[in-house]
């Protein structure tokens, strides 16, 4: 494990010291977690990306045309 030393503005320091106390763990917990998850939703969002580029619209459209046309469960429509 490694440190960091970081410089937050005291407002910030203030939501995180807090929103930790309240899901109980520490600062450090926390702010990994933090971005730890703000690293997965990057790494998603360049796996999504890099998948579209493979796409076939046409094989797609294929695919979408097999879907029986029936009504929406309640609570789907929207």
């Amino acid at each position: 494990m490694s440190a960091l030393s970081l410089r937050l503005p005291e407002s910030i320091h203030r939501h995180i010291k807090e929103i930790a106390t309240k899901e109980g763990v520490s600062i450090n917990q926390f702010i990994s977690s933090a971005v730890s998850e703000k690293i997965s939703a990057l790494m998603t969002e360049d796996y999504l990306m890099a998948r579209s580029q493979r796409a076939v619209k046409g094989d797609f459209n294929k695919i979408l045309k097999k879907v029986p046309g029936r009504k929406p469960i309640a609570g789907d429509e929207l």
